[in-house]
């Protein structure tokens, strides 16, 4: 297989609103698609994240049905050069930062949480690549 990346995610969620207001409204991710009792998906650079209202599509007949529970995690990669303004940005929406980190080939990231307690992170281009 040659895969070329991982096109799109997936975050089960329980309140759309809250979920559209903290992705859209706070982090400025465009909405590409609404089911009002279902879900809501979002265009995140080239990237989509899908984020599912749980018991919606564990019922679902297509695509297959799924579904999950808990905190689920997922980090946001940006350029160096704008990683201490991302940081400050999202401090700035008044977003706890609840960690930093600084890894082996010192590269930084932090984490904070979404409304349904999810981890996000935003991390360094570069993070995963061999040095």
């Amino acid at each position: 297989m040659q895969i070329l990346k991982i096109k799109e995610t997936c975050l089960y969620v329980k309140n759309l609103d809250a979920t559209e207001a903290f992705y859209h409204g706070k982090l400025g991710f465009p909405v590409i698609n609404r089911t009002d009792d279902s879900h809501i998906f979002f265009r995140v650079g080239a990237s989509v994240l899908l984020c599912f209202v749980a018991e919606k599509s564990r019922q679902q007949q297509s695509p297959p049905p799924h579904g999950g529970e808990g905190a689920l995690h997922l980090a946001f990669e940006v350029v160096p050069e704008v990683y201490d303004d991302t940081r400050r940005h999202v401090q700035s929406l008044g977003i706890p930062i609840v960690e930093d980190s600084v890894w082996k080939n010192g590269k930084r990231s932090f984490y904070f949480h979404d409304p349904e307690g999810h981890v996000l992170e935003i991390i360094e281009e570069g993070t995963w690549e061999q040095g």
